[in-house]
């Protein structure tokens, strides 16, 4: 491997392990105490590589890691990157041999200690709602613990502290989440190789696209229910959930059906495999679904469609409430989101994507903007067109992802608190009040998820480039087949695809 990608690489192993699938790194954890880190940062650099696609590429991912890692140590302020590199649920997918999968765990599970160690070592700059936002998550780590490891009892006793530390960060950590406005806006145009990013602008985009989705979602509920008012409907059909022990069901259901739909429009070239849906290990509860793809460089495996139900000791307020967020109206555009066309396509595509860097290196802003988009094509292509709720869904799935940019900014700016967070996502994408909480607490650990929203906007900028540049010669699967192409790149290097198209 270029020397170069490996020292990118060998800055973010957990998501090499499970992302793309270099099973080299199983076994191991990452040093991410601040000497650690910052041995692992000077590696960075060296010698051009010949495409200058993959080269711009490369780069930027550089560039990011050194004002993540280097500027900004996030991993001194964010437990996820910590929880990630603890994490045993990397070893349940069946990528390879069952004894293969459990020397790697145990292996893994004995570098705990150490691991914590540079965990407490490092998260000196947590803000309070940050810890209190993972901390559910940390404690899951313990149930990926075989019992009967060697190692268990070690690795159990560090856990302990991990969540002893976090829980006083919980306490005493700073109020405050903002990381300040200069430092937000070179986050995100380092990890997006965007050289300006005005966080003014993206304010004012973001308040156009909110009307927008309004309008889309009053559209849709007057269609289904003439003369009531949108948040009644809302109201009525987020109620409208399966049981707890049914979620999982519905969603494989709708999986399949998202996945025939797409297949049958033939937007994409590569949209085989396999997608199991199950329910998330405790670890990964900190999102309602995620999907954990088959790997590139791994051999060709299901992929897993996650799903968080509500946890049985909540309140049955609380339960409700988290189940609304899996509503038939919710449910099927969260699918599009997680399988087709959206992270589960994409993961297809990206074993078939020329060059280590494109397979190695996935880009989070286009990953997720894809996903998004996907959400609204499908919408446009007219699945469920006779079903007013879907459109309602796609809409509501849309304000979430548009709030989280305003809160994203919001938040670490300075111009919003927690609870300011939480009120803008009742108000603005009228979610329950608990899962508005967890979204605005998951703002403050993760400064940049409002990258969905953005990265979709990159996406259908770069689709009217192509519908212009290309003519009568345009559509969406030759659009889509020259974004795929380039694997997930940062959204500053998507109008190659138009190019290169």
């Amino acid at each position: 491997m270029n020397a170069r990608l490996r020292a990118v690489i060998d800055l973010s192993i957990a998501e090499a392990r499970e992302g793309t699938g270099r099973h080299e790194y199983d076994g191991q954890i990452q040093d991410l105490s601040p000497a650690g880190v910052d041995k692992a940062l000077a590696q960075l650099g060296g010698p051009s590589i010949e495409d200058a696609h993959d080269e711009a590429h490369l780069r930027a991912f550089e560039n990011s890691a050194r004002v993540a890692l280097g500027a900004l140590h996030m991993h001194r302020r964010n437990p996820l990157v910590h929880l990630e590199n603890l994490e045993l649920a990397c070893y349940d997918r069946n990528y390879a041999p069952e004894e293969e999968r459990d020397v790697a765990r145990t292996l893994h599970l004995a570098q705990w200690p150490d691991g914590v160690d540079m965990a407490i070592e490092s998260l000196d700059r947590v803000p309070a709602p940050g810890a209190e936002a993972l901390l559910p998550a940390v404690v899951g780590l313990a149930d990926g613990i075989p019992k009967d490891n060697r190692g268990a009892k070690a690795a159990l006793a560090a856990h302990g502290r991990f969540v002893e530390h976090l829980r006083g960060l919980a306490v005493d950590g700073p109020p405050d989440t903002a990381l300040g406005r200069s430092a937000l806006e070179l986050l995100m145009g380092a990890h997006e190789a965007v050289a300006d990013v005005d966080l003014t602008s993206l304010t004012a985009r973001a308040e156009q696209e909110r009307e927008r989705l309004r309008a889309m979602m009053d559209a849709g509920c007057q269609r289904l229910a003439p003369g009531v008012r949108s948040a009644d409907t809302v109201a009525t059909l987020l109620a409208e959930h399966p049981a707890a022990e049914d979620v999982v069901s519905a969603a494989a259901a709708v999986s399949d059906e998202t996945i025939a739909f797409c297949r049958e429009r033939e937007w994409l070239t590569h949209l085989d495999g396999e997608c199991r849906v199950g329910v998330a290990p405790p670890s990964r509860r900190w999102a309602t679904a995620m999907l954990a793809w088959s790997g590139p460089y791994e051999p060709d495996g299901p992929s897993h469609y996650d799903i968080t139900p509500p946890e049985p000791t909540w309140p049955e307020s609380e339960q409700a409430e988290w189940l609304s967020m899996f509503s038939e109206t919710a449910l099927a555009a969260v699918t599009a989101h997680e399988v087709a066309p959206g992270h589960f396509a994409h993961g297809r595509a990206l074993r078939h994507v020329p060059g280590d860097v494109r397979r190695s290196l996935v880009g989070a802003g286009f990953a997720e903007g894809w996903a998004h988009y996907g959400e609204e094509l499908m919408l446009e292509e007219g699945i469920r067109a006779d079903d007013p709720r879907f459109q309602i869904g796609v809409a509501l799935e849309a304000l979430v992802r548009v709030t989280r940019l305003w809160c994203a900014i919001g938040l670490h700016t300075g111009a919003m608190n927690v609870d300011e967070a939480t009120a803008a996502f009742v108000s603005d994408a009228l979610m329950p009040q608990a899962t508005a909480r967890s979204e605005a607490r998951r703002g403050s650990f993760d400064p940049t998820y409002g990258v969905y929203t953005w990265g979709k906007w990159m996406i259908l900028d770069a689709r009217e480039d192509a519908r212009r540049q290309w003519g009568s010669a345009f559509s969406l699967r030759r659009f889509h087949d020259a974004l795929m192409e380039l694997g997930s790149p940062p959204l500053g290097l998507v109008g190659e695809a138009v190019r290169s198209g």
